[in-house]
């Protein structure tokens, strides 16, 4: 019997910077999912994000070779963002989670976050947080 993939992960900005450490519950989750072979993705505005640091060449590299699909901003996402930010009450200083979390969801993807209370309210208009 063929089992079909699990979905993807995607990562957001906190999670990222947060794996990197290998101390952290993030970096654990993602050694799992590593050792599961999960497909690991970013949106270009998490990867925007993640890259204004501070990090060090080392973390660059390290996160280029761990999440190797970036997706960027197009005008579907735009709409998917704009549809969850209206869902979601139209809240100050969260249209970026929303890109963030329609990316994962057109995607068809499971978003990874370490502020899971960011995404909440978005969950019954189809964003799925990883577990």
């Amino acid at each position: 019997m063929i089992r079909p993939a699990a979905p993807t992960i995607h990562l957001d900005t906190s999670f990222l910077i947060r794996a990197l450490d290998p101390s952290s519950d993030e970096s654990v989750r993602l050694l799992g999912w590593l050792r599961d072979r999960r497909a690991l993705a970013v949106s270009t505005l998490a990867w925007g994000e993640f890259l204004c640091g501070p990090l060090g060449d080392e973390d660059r590299a390290l996160a280029l070779r761990l999440v190797q699909r970036r997706i960027a901003l197009g005008t579907a996402e735009a709409a998917e963002a704009a549809r969850l930010f209206n869902h979601g009450g139209r809240r100050r200083r969260s249209f970026a989670d929303c890109v963030i979390a329609a990316t994962a969801v057109l995607d068809g993807a499971e978003l990874a976050t370490s502020d899971p209370r960011d995404f909440d309210r978005l969950r019954d208009a189809g964003v799925k947080l990883a577990g």
